[in-house]
């Protein structure tokens, strides 16, 4: 079976859903109760074993990680994670400039694992049952 290594843009400011995200990161806003909107992803990525998986953020992470800390806790399983990559400005002084960079700024992250396969999604909700047929799925050596 391939390695495989998601990685998930969970950084975006999130205006569109303002004032709901004033304090928090769009993908850490309460949908139904106790639930974030992360959550619809990482199901769908976990239920489709998925499990090796980043999430890149940058803006008002500190209640997505909590979030994370709290509820979704695989890392002790082996070779299975949910971790955060946040904005470090890895190649100089700037934030992320847009997916591609994000995507850059962490090649170290991806190069580490050495997958067979890298994933990068939004972190919009999915509200289909699985990530197959998202997108298209390249191999890692053809960064």
């Amino acid at each position: 079976m391939a390695s495989v290594l998601s990685m998930i843009l969970a950084g975006g400011v999130g205006s569109r859903l303002a004032p709901l995200t004033s304090v928090r990161a769009k993908p850490a806003v309460p949908f139904g109760g106790q639930y974030r909107i992360i959550d619809f992803v990482l199901s769908n990525f976990v239920n489709s074993d998925l499990h090796k998986i980043y999430l890149i953020t940058q803006f008002k992470s500190h209640s997505l990680s909590k979030h994370l800390q709290r509820c979704w806790r695989i890392a002790g399983l082996a070779d299975k994670f949910i971790d955060t990559l946040p904005a470090q400005m890895n190649t100089g002084s700037d934030w992320y400039q847009g997916t591609a960079d994000a995507v850059y700024q962490n090649l170290n992250h991806i190069e580490s694992h050495n997958p067979d396969l890298v994933c990068v999604f939004g972190g919009g909700p999915y509200l289909h049952h699985g990530c197959a047929g998202y997108g298209s799925v390249s191999p890692a050596t053809q960064r």
